[in-house]
């Protein structure tokens, strides 16, 4: 199915071997994950072979250089396999995180001996990982976090909490924002390479039902010093720098949302009658369509246009913040238009555009809620 106002659109970046993982995801996605989805979403996370098998295919690590296990390629590829499977309606794996934060950040700032120890197992998909920043008391203000490392010989102990974790349920390895000065703001906090801690619950959200979020507890956890990621103090510099790539790993999920809802909904209004004709033959129906199709087109094109001028170290963070927060905006607007092409139908979990209703909502909110982003856009006018 393609999206109306899309047809024959391809990327600039894009090469037939992004068409080759595009078909291979895509396949993965649909005949392996999603016939289990019901099944996920009352388990309240994903299964451990998935990722696995995930690994086995060359799923994971896209952008990891192959010596340590990984694809050998870049964020294109990741942006690929995120599409698929946004686009496909797969929502129990935390691939965003897991391949498309965490192992940055090792490949960026790791010791040979930290890549060697995590990467492989996170590129085969025996390991799971996830970031912990988010506080209880805080999230888009990162210089808050109150979470302790203090250095005692050759280990951190750590105390205190992280909330809203994706993956936390079934991480092994954390990367873990912690204050090792309390003194100096930012330049207090570094990152910790974090294998043992506490998991609290894992939590009850309205959408994402089958990706596990979680609550994390450092109660005197002992972290060796080796397990420091990159210097001590450059933690907030590091996110920094990564915080970018995380914010276009969600507006890859963005448009390829509208793309699936636009779809949906076009097929649907072709299907359905309403006073003896179909729906897509009412005006105010194809009124809608044409304007979502349009907006979905947009944003696909500044999309890309971001991904591109990422592959190229030129993605700077106000535009970062620009696409995380319009293409956000979009995809809630977009999905919610459709969805009352549905009429009462939508409002059933019988039809895939209930679940992306749901689902959509939170991505206004983690990466730095929209209304952080638009305070960065600010101050770089």
């Amino acid at each position: 199915m393609v999206t109306p106002g899309l047809d024959g659109y391809r990327p600039s970046w894009q090469r037939p071997e992004h068409d080759d993982l595009a078909e291979l995801a895509r396949a993965f996605f649909t005949k392996e994950v999603i016939p289990h989805a019901q099944r996920l979403e009352q388990q309240g996370h994903p299964d451990r072979s998935h990722y696995r098998r995930a690994g086995e295919l060359g799923l994971l690590g896209l952008s990891v250089p192959a010596a340590y296990g990984g694809g050998d390629g870049d964020f294109t590829h990741e942006a690929t396999l995120l599409h698929e499977q946004a686009h496909t309606g797969e929502g129990s794996l935390g691939l965003a995180v897991h391949s498309g934060i965490v192992t940055g950040y090792l490949v960026a700032y790791g010791t040979e001996e930290q890549k060697r120890r995590w990467l492989p197992g996170l590129c085969d998909g025996s390991l799971v990982g996830a970031i912990g920043m988010t506080e209880p008391g805080g999230g888009s203000d990162l210089q808050a976090i109150r979470t302790r490392a203090v250095r005692d010989g050759d280990v951190y102990i750590v105390n205190g909490s992280k909330t809203f974790i994706t993956n936390g349920a079934v991480a092994d390895l954390v990367v873990l924002a912690v204050k090792t000065d309390t003194s100096r703001g930012a330049d207090g906090i570094s990152l910790l390479l974090a294998s043992e801690f506490t998991r609290g619950r894992t939590l009850d959200k309205i959408g994402l039902h089958a990706n596990d979020t979680a609550e994390l507890f450092f109660d005197d956890v002992r972290v060796p010093a080796a397990d420091l990621l990159g210097q001590e103090g450059a933690g907030f510099f590091q996110m920094m720098r990564q915080l970018p790539q995380e914010r276009l790993v969600i507006g890859v999920a963005a448009v390829a949302a509208m793309q699936r809802a636009v779809e949906l909904a076009t097929a649907y209004a072709k299907e359905r009658t309403a006073f003896g004709k179909p729906l897509i033959a009412h005006q105010n129906t194809r009124m809608v369509l044409a304007e979502c199709a349009t907006r979905t087109r947009v944003s696909r094109v500044f999309l890309d246009d971001c991904i591109e001028r990422h592959r190229r170290g030129e993605l700077d963070v106000a535009t970062a913040a620009m696409a995380k927060s319009w293409l956000t905006e979009g995809q809630c607007e977009v999905v919610d238009r459709c969805l009352q092409i549905f009429g009462g139908y939508g409002y059933t979990t019988e039809y895939p555009i209930a679940k992306m209703y749901a689902d959509a909502r939170v991505q206004k909110i983690y990466g730095g809620t929209n209304e952080i982003m638009k305070e960065l856009i600010a101050r770089a006018l």
